[in-house]
């Protein structure tokens, strides 16, 4: 191929000619080293890359990279790295501004999936979707900052019609004003009946107010059917962590709402799956006219309550469909409930509340009639969405520990130190890198005074690998005004029990999978290692980035620290999906990188 070539140069007759093409291959390569040494000096390589030293406040002086220089280094990075494709990722159309895949009722319909389960998760339907971002609805707002925001969301953010308001329960609308273009949730001291009913379930517990619910050793409540937040909104006030569980909804979604007031939620269904918890996990589970038929499928659904409540712990059943007369409550639910070794604690007009036995050996074996405990305990990731079991688990784990007694550390020390101190000194960096980049260019909008401190316009986090919950220890220790949902890789070390027995809020995931949450959910994004986990699992890198796209709000943040390589993949993908990337170095030798990357406020 090379000879025509030069022949049609005319460098191969001759001496002269000889002499000619030395000296022309000499200017060629004098340029080449040219080129090379201005690309190497040039302003846009100094922003692609800083260093980043573990110390506070070591980037005081950072400012946002221009976004001209970021895209002609990135187009270079790319093509060192063979990716000849660059393309941005189409945006989605109207119709997906709500969705979350592995929850396509329609097509469930269609499969055969039949009895509730059309409402469960079904990932294997939604596999071969074509790729999009999905976009924010056109009035969408940015959400208020907390604590205003737990009080007032803009309409248009969330997706319920007045006919769904006006169809509500009495209580929803005593809590919810919705005007022209926001929905307001009455403060506190205006609840009508949430106060009350909080402080009536610490009475049935035997306590003198729900200021006292720490003391009786309740500290994290899954609030099942949460209506839009209310309660759990009030039990954070009193320091008690409330996740709410609803199953998805199309419109007037209750996970979706309470996601917009900055309160913890996550999609999930009481019907034919276990939940994605560990045995074990919750001091309390509460149902307040949640719609759960609890003495169908032959207990099982009480089987599960059970095996997600720990020792000790209560459940309370609340509701008008429910019997007032003292002592007459539909046998089905007290027969199942007397089954699994439930103690009945107290009632009080249409509020119900058994307790857990904290001696299971003993009830099991001397009580006619129980089902049995199950005689080959699954791992806690073996339980991930499987068929519901039909015999009592948890009784021969070394978690059972009753929750009145909390005294036992059973966290390894050294491990988790380990964890707290690195994610303590990580967060303060992550902030030094964050606090410049809000104040710089970040437009002010339209009657906004001057922006406040990153903490309070950061309020839902999801640490994607939460390895012993650090970062979540280590934003309280801070003082950030943040709530946490600890996500641990269910074929990783399975870390949650751990993150529970701190009162944190924490889910099994399968990262290969969509996360079950609306989109425009959260506020930053982090994981430390979980690109590389993903890669040893085979799994996409870009599919991931796409899903934290999804559930990611418009000027979101992402933190992602790994092993070179991967944050180099990452960071190409970051721009086919319109982020802004950052690649920092770290300075004490490590093979970590680290890219902290902004999601843009993209309508069209």
């Amino acid at each position: 191929m090379r000879r025509p070539l030069i022949k049609k140069l005319g460098l191969v007759f001759g001496p002269r000619c000889r002499l000619q093409r030395i000296w022309l291959i000499l200017c060629l390569v004098s340029v080449f080293v040219l080129v090379l040494i201005v690309l190497s000096s040039s302003p846009s390589s100094s922003f692609d890359s800083v260093t980043l030293t573990v110390k506070p406040d070591i980037h005081a002086s950072y400012r946002r990279i221009k976004e001209q220089a970021l895209n002609d280094y990135l187009d270079l990075s790319s093509l060192s790295l063979g990716d000849s494709n660059l393309k941005e990722i189409k945006l989605c159309g109207k119709e997906r501004e709500n969705y979350v895949p592995c929850y396509n009722v329609s097509a469930n319909l269609v499969i055969g999936f039949k009895n509730g389960e059309e409402f469960d998760r079904h990932c294997e339907v939604s596999k071969g979707e074509p790729y999009c971002l999905v976009r924010p609805p056109k009035d969408y707002k940015t959400p208020l900052s907390w604590p205003v925001g737990r009080d007032v969301i803009w309409n248009e953010n969330v997706k319920i019609t007045k006919d769904q308001f006006l169809s509500s329960g009495s209580m929803t609308k005593r809590l919810m004003l919705m005007e022209e273009n926001q929905i307001s949730f009455q403060s506190d001291d205006m609840f009508d009946g949430v106060k009350d009913y909080s402080h009536q379930v610490a009475e049935m517990i035997g306590l003198g107010s729900d200021a006292e619910f720490h003391q009786a050793g309740v500290r994290i409540v899954l609030d099942i059917g949460c209506g839009f937040g209310s309660f759990g909104a009030h039990l954070l006030s009193l320091k008690l962590m409330t996740v709410c569980m609803a199953a998805y909804e199309l419109t007037g979604s209750q996970v979706q709402i309470s996601l917009e007031r900055g309160l913890p939620a996550i999609i999930g269904n009481f019907n034919s799956r276990q939940l994605p918890f560990p045995s074990l996990s919750y001091d309390m589970v509460h149902c307040a006219e949640c719609g759960i038929l609890w003495d169908k499928k032959d207990g099982l659904l009480l089987i599960e309550a059970d095996r997600i409540l720990k020792p000790g712990g209560y459940f309370v059943l609340h509701g008008s469909s429910l019997s007032t007369k003292k002592g007459s409550m539909a046998n089905p639910i007290e027969d199942f409930a007397r089954k699994i070794c439930w103690n009945f604690i107290s009632q009080q007009e249409e509020t119900f509340i058994w307790q857990k036995t904290v001696d299971p050996q003993h009830c099991l074996s001397s009580v006619q009639g129980t089902i049995p405990p199950c005689t080959e305990e699954r791992e806690d990731f073996q339980s991930y969405y499987q068929p519901l079991a039909s015999c009592v688990g948890g009784t021969t784990s070394k978690r059972w520990f009753p929750i009145q007694n909390r005294s036992t550390n059973r966290i390894q020390p050294d491990e988790f130190t380990e964890d707290f101190e690195s994610s303590l000194s990580a967060l303060r960096n992550y902030w030094s890198l964050l606090t410049p980049l809000i104040f710089s260019d970040h437009p002010k909008r339209p009657g906004d005074e001057d922006p406040l401190p990153p903490y309070n316009m950061i309020r839902n986090v999801m640490d994607m690998n939460a390895q012993y919950g650090g970062l979540n220890a280590a934003f309280l220790e801070e003082e950030k005004a943040v709530w946490v949902m600890n996500v641990v890789p269910i074929r990783a070390r399975n870390t949650l029990p751990v993150i529970f027995d701190q009162g944190f809020a924490g889910v099994l995931h399968d990262w290969c999978e969509p996360f079950p949450t609306y989109p425009l959910t959260y506020d930053m994004l982090h994981a430390n290692g979980l690109l590389s986990y993903l890669i040893s699992e085979q799994c996409s890198i870009t599919n991931l980035l796409l899903e934290m796209d999804r559930i990611l709000r418009p000027e979101g943040w992402v933190v992602l620290s790994d092993e070179a390589g991967c944050i180099e993949k990452a960071r190409s993908i970051a721009t086919q999906i319109r982020w802004e990337a950052r690649v920092i170095d770290l300075e004490n030798g490590s093979e970590q990188k680290i890219l902290v990357c902004q999601k843009p406020f993209v309508r069209k």
